[in-house]
């Protein structure tokens, strides 16, 4: 987001009223009063919800309350999905995946190192990951990542969940996928490579010995990960870590945000891809390419309502 602190803020959006982010059309989902609704969107995107006392159920459960160490104790799974693949689309990434599998453990003597990973977003966006495949990717920001590509955490690492954006029941939901990795590279923090050095490798990593991070390339994004369970949890530690943070960035009397320090404040509750995204738009609204009314409702779709109304219930005469 460097590159917003050149323009030093020349072109301003001033948002006069809280309604006109959050009611002037129906582009983003209305909260759902029930639990059963906020599954709804999950369960039109072919996701099958597991019974307790299911074997992948438990054994899931079990694996993502370990992999939090000792923020297990205070998360509460609500639900986990299952990814039917029952769609004609979802049948063909199935076979795609079986496909690129088979190649690759030829290709690597028998062993297509596939993992389970971790993904975290919003809801939405896991939605549209399970009905469209992947279509964001991680940019480097910061040395917190490792090329430009889709980021994954090992299903053993703590404390991924703040990868995730709270919805609006309250809700947290991590996307559990199948990866093939292959041969794998160490990349760099800050890198911005994109693809292999060479045909040797297929895939990166932050660590050879004790990977945190795995790196799918934009290339392979939707043939070598496979959505397969949605976890939906609940994680009060996390949200009020979340916060206080926020709260240390601008005190409550400041009424104006700029940009930057908006996308700073965003960047607590989104995936670094909506990050670099929203950005992108900003950027658009600054050459005049687009209006003031697309920039919002941009904003509202990929951030969502439940991160703006954050933002404005601590700024509520917020200026951008």
């Amino acid at each position: 987001m460097d590159q917003f602190g050149d323009h030093n803020d020349q072109v301003s959006m001033t948002i006069e009223n809280k309604k006109m982010l959050l009611s002037f059309d129906s582009e983003v989902e209305s909260p759902s009063p029930t639990l059963h609704n906020s599954f709804r969107s999950l369960k039109r995107n072919g996701m099958i919800e597991l019974e307790e006392r299911n074997k992948e159920h438990d054994l899931i459960k079990a694996g993502f309350l370990n992999g939090m160490g000792h923020l297990g104790k205070e998360v509460e799974v609500v639900a986990i999905h299952k990814n039917s693949c029952s769609t004609i689309l979802g049948q063909a990434r199935l076979e795609s995946f079986r496909i690129y599998s088979e190649a690759m453990r030829k290709k690597c003597g028998r062993n297509a190192n596939i993992k389970y990973a971790w993904f975290g977003s919003s809801k939405d966006e896991i939605c549209n990951i399970i009905s469209h495949g992947f279509s964001t990717i991680t940019e480097p920001k910061s040395e917190g990542c490792f090329g430009i590509g889709v980021h994954l955490y090992p299903a053993n690492i703590h404390g991924r969940v703040l990868s995730s954006l709270e919805d609006e029941n309250g809700l947290r939901h991590m996307l559990l996928c199948r990866v093939i990795l292959g041969n794998t590279e160490v990349i760099e923090a800050s890198s911005k490579q994109f693809r292999p050095t060479c045909q040797d490798f297929d895939s990166g990593v932050d660590n050879y010995l004790a990977p945190k991070t795995y790196i799918i390339w934009p290339s392979n994004m939707n043939s070598h990960i496979l959505p397969n369970f949605v976890v939906s949890f609940r994680c009060p530690s996390c949200l009020l870590g979340a916060s206080s943070k926020i709260k240390k960035v601008f005190p409550k009397s400041n009424s104006r945000i700029k940009f930057h320090d908006l996308l700073h404040v965003l960047s607590k509750y989104l995936h670094p891809s909506r990050i670099v995204l929203i950005s992108k738009y900003y950027e658009d609204f600054q050459k005049n390419k687009i209006t003031k009314l697309v920039l919002v409702r941009k904003l509202r779709q990929i951030a969502g309502d439940t991160s703006l109304r954050a933002v404005m219930k601590l700024y509520p005469n917020t200026t951008i």
